[in-house]
């Protein structure tokens, strides 16, 4: 296996420069060893526990609301077994998954990256998410088209942000992964005239939103088409991967129904933070 220092934007415990310098430049970078086979074996056990919980209704519709909780149809129009792809406000119910994104590497990494006061989203909206991303047919997950994440809430002061994923399971064509466009967090991009779920994206959004104002080379597919200069981005089991909220980015589909693609996800934001109950709202409203 190729060592830390010979991958790309992957970088150890050792050398956080060099992922503030990767992670300036492209708008992501991985860190990679601070988590030990024992601790992330921690993480999956109680994530998966949470998930079975969800499934059978002991944890409350706060940790797996109708927006995650899939009851999928089969070709036959049978009815498969309720199927929970995610367990939201994750960090509330494991420890584990609480310690790491409260890590000391992790926080100073977050607060280099967006300041002193920078926050973790751990109470408002969707907290710190598990994602079971199997792509079967017991699941509501397949693939997620071009976007960057601020462009879910482009009238919040929130931004910038960078998010964090997990990895419980290594990535690879096989199972899904990350497509990115390397320095598009430096783009402007525009907001969208419709957001994901249809609804108009109020008067208040920005215009555009980036590291800088400089206008994007080419327009933001709207699917999944290949964008000149994107990358995949692979991780293996317990790595952290952190992207950056203007950086565009998509799920490939796994090619394989059979894998296993699970992590924790979530975010530290740099921008105000919001008074109770608007976040609620939103997440209410993407329903």
């Amino acid at each position: 296996m190729a060592s830390v220092m010979e991958e790309p934007g992957v970088f150890g415990p050792d050398d956080i420069p060099g992922l503030l310098w990767f992670y300036d430049m492209h708008g992501y970078a991985i860190l990679r060893g601070l988590l030990d086979p024992a601790r992330l074996a921690l993480i999956e056990s109680e994530c998966v526990d949470a998930q079975e919980r969800v499934v059978t209704g002991e944890l409350g519709s706060r940790h797996g609301s109708t927006v995650f909780l899939d009851d999928s149809i089969l070709d036959d129009g049978a009815t498969a077994d309720a199927f929970a792809n995610y367990v939201e406000y994750v960090n509330e119910v494991s420890p584990a998954v609480e310690s790491v994104v409260t890590d000391p590497v992790v926080t100073t990494v977050m607060r280099e990256l967006l300041g002193p006061d920078c926050w973790l989203r751990a109470h408002e909206q969707f907290g710190v998410v598990y994602q079971d991303a199997r792509p079967g047919k017991e699941s509501g997950y397949a693939r997620i088209g071009w976007h960057s994440d601020w462009q879910a809430s482009p009238s919040l002061d929130v931004w910038p942000s960078t998010a964090f994923t997990i990895h419980i399971d290594g990535t690879s064509p096989s199972n899904g992964f990350l497509r990115v466009v390397p320095g598009s967090h430096l783009w402007a991009t525009p907001a969208p005239h419709r957001n994901v779920n249809g609804a108009r994206v109020p008067a208040t959004a920005r215009a555009a939103g980036g590291r800088t104002d400089r206008t994007p080379p080419f327009e933001m597919p709207l699917r999944f088409e290949k964008v000149r200069g994107e990358v995949a981005v692979y991780a293996e089991p317990g790595d952290i991967l952190l992207h950056d909220a203007y950086l565009w980015h998509s799920a490939a589909r796994a090619t394989d129904d059979t894998e296993r693609r699970r992590h924790v996800r979530g975010g530290y934001f740099g921008g105000t933070r919001q008074p109770a109950g608007v976040e609620e709202f939103i997440k209410n409203a993407a329903r």
